[in-house]
This record gives structure tokens, C-alpha cells and sequence, in this order.
């Protein structure tokens, strides 16, 4: 019996390296599919029915494999500089209890596998999950590994946000594409999140050759740099979302405050010592943060499917023509 339970053990500790390096733990992100899924209703409300659930989850399974499949090629190639970051080297791939070809065979597997469930789907959903794969590759591989370079390590990584967004959007609707400016503020907020991130791992790391020696996009970045470019994407994000806001929808302006929040809060925590946005998959245990992205994202809901025409005589704009769910106060 001891035997059989010690070649259980050794079977589950060579197995699990491989199921860590695809960090499903990390699929939480694919939830930034959620807005293209509400703006796929919001354009066509008769979507709303239980047909749409089936789509959606092999969406949302797609999704997470092609995702999975770039964490794999990730760990793999960040293997010899995680080596020189103090909480990193004990991964998988720098602590050495990874096989490469096994792992560019999970790569593969996993890509293969979320390609062939976007393809059931619709070849412009599966076009937004080639992207999304591809965006891997451009982030990781050199010699373009957009990850190494300032700014572009920010905006390429955090252009997930937009191609998720069509990803949830697809899922549901191929007869036109989601609005440009609500994917440009969309990709805006991801950066805003990643150099977030970026800005408490230089803090973390402390010395700037080591975190230079890490990532070599530190050799440029100083603490006032990543704050004056947190400062930008959140401006632009602002203004995409206003172009939205009054074009499509003028009832979101009631969200901006809460939107506003948002960016408020999570710099909030990002200025914390040993910050927990270097680890986003575990912000969950951030309870209050979690809680108002909860609310905040329970009122834009309610707000995309809600009509104010009070609204669209005091600002003097035209009100869009798709039908709410329910209006609030008189024609």
C-alpha cells in the first residue's frame, strides 16, 4: 500500500509542474470577456435566452486554453530571468521541475485545442482567439518580445483587454463589430492595470540592477516614469469612454464616478508596501477591492440596459435608438 501511495505522489508532483506553468488560477482574466458579451446583448436583446449559454461557455473554454497555452510559452521563455527574481525562482520552469519539450508540446496541445473550439463557434471568434495567441508569441518570443521593451511591454500585453472584448462579443454577435472607443478606453484600463503592476514590482525589487536583470525594461523605467504613464492611460481611458458614453449610451455617465473608483482604489493598493497587484490573480483576497468591482460592475449593467430621456435633454444629445429594458421616468 506504501508503495502504491508514494508512485501516486511521485505521478502527481511530475504532473502538477505542468498543470502550474498553465496557470489556470489566471482565468479569472478571461471575465474582461464580460463587456463584449453585454454589449453584444445591448445591440441585440433577443439574445437574451438560455440558446446563448452554450456558445458562451465554449467560448469562454476557448478562450482559457488559448490563454493557458500563452502562460506555457511565457514560463517557459521568462524561465532564466525568473531565476533572479526573489519570489520567482520557485516556479516550475527556474526551479528546474520542467521538461521543455513536454512543455512546448502542452504549448501546442493547449493552442490546438482552443482553436478548435473557437472554430465551432464562428471564424471571427476564432480570429479574435488566433490574435490572442499571437499576441503571446509577440510578448514572448524574441526577437520582437514586446515584454522587454518600455511602454510597449505595457500596452502589448494589456492589448488582451480589447481582444477579449471582441472574443465575448463574437461569441454572440458576427453581423458587425464593437465600437472602436469603447475597445480603445477597454485596452487603455489594461494598461493602466499592467503598469500598475509594473510600478510596485520596481518598488518590490528595490535595486534597480536587480530589476533590471529581470526585466529589461526597468533599465528605463524609474518610479516617476511608470506614474506619469499610469497618469496617461488613465486620461485616455477617460476620454475614449466619453466619446462612448455620449455617442452610444449617455445613461453611462451616471457610472463615471464609480469608474473613477475604480483607478482611485486599485492605486490605492498598487501603493502599498509589497503590493498585491504584482499578483492580480490574487487580488480576490482583497475583499473591499473585490467588493466594489463587484458594485461597479453590477451598475454599468444596469445602466447599459436602462433609458433616462431627462438625461438626453440636459446634456442636448440625441438618445441611441436600441430599446432598453426598462426606462426610468417620462418620453
Amino acid at each position: 500500500m506504501s508503495l502504491t501511495i508514494a508512485a501516486e505522489r511521485r505521478a502527481q508532483s511530475s504532473i502538477w509542474p505542468y498543470v502550474q506553468i498553465a496557470r489556470v488560477d489566471h482565468w479569472f482574466k478571461n471575465a474582461f470577456m464580460l463587456l463584449g458579451v453585454v454589449l453584444a446583448l445591448f445591440y441585440e436583446p433577443s439574445l437574451v435566452s438560455w440558446t446563448s449559454l452554450l456558445p458562451l461557455a465554449v467560448a469562454v473554454l476557448s478562450t482559457c486554453l488559448v490563454a493557458s497555452s500563452n502562460y506555457v510559452l511565457n514560463e517557459l521563455l521568462d524561465g532564466p530571468r525568473d531565476s533572479l527574481h526573489p519570489n520567482k525562482r520557485n516556479r516550475p520552469v527556474p526551479s528546474g521541475r520542467i521538461r521543455p519539450a513536454l512543455a512546448y508540446i502542452e504549448w501546442l496541445a493547449l493552442a490546438a485545442a482552443g482553436f478548435a473550439l473557437a472554430l465551432s463557434l464562428n471564424i471571427y471568434f476564432f480570429a479574435s482567439a488566433l490574435a490572442l495567441w499571437i499576441m503571446g508569441i509577440a510578448y514572448n518570443v524574441p526577437p520582437l518580445r514586446t515584454k522587454e521593451w518600455p511602454y510597449l511591454d505595457v500596452l502589448s500585453e494589456s492589448v488582451n483587454n480589447p481582444i477579449r472584448l471582441f472574443l465575448g462579443w463574437f461569441a454572440l454577435v458576427t453581423i458587425r463589430v464593437p465600437p472602436l472607443s469603447l475597445a480603445i478606453a477597454y485596452w487603455m484600463l489594461g494598461a493602466f492595470f499592467m503598469a500598475m503592476k509594473r510600478f510596485a514590482e520596481y518598488r518590490h525589487i528595490g535595486d534597480q540592477r536587480v530589476a533590471a536583470a529581470y526585466r529589461r525594461s526597468f533599465e528605463f523605467y524609474t518610479e516617476e516614469r511608470l506614474l506619469v504613464s499610469l497618469f496617461f492611460y488613465a486620461t485616455t481611458c477617460a476620454l475614449f469612454a466619453g466619446i462612448f458614453i455620449v455617442r452610444y449610451h449617455l445613461e453611462l455617465i451616471l457610472f463615471t464616478p464609480i469608474g473613477a473608483g475604480v483607478f482611485a482604489y486599485y492605486l490605492h493598493i498598487g501603493l502599498m508596501p509589497n503590493s498585491p497587484v504584482q499578483n492580480p490573480e490574487k487580488l480576490y483576497r482583497q475583499r473591499g477591492f473585490f467588493a466594489y468591482m463587484l458594485f461597479a460592475t453590477a451598475i454599468f449593467i444596469l445602466l447599459m440596459f436602462t433609458s433616462i430621456p431627462g438625461l438626453y435633454e440636459l446634456f442636448n444629445v440625441d438618445p441611441a435608438r436600441m430599446e432598453p429594458l426598462w426606462t426610468l421616468g417620462g418620453r
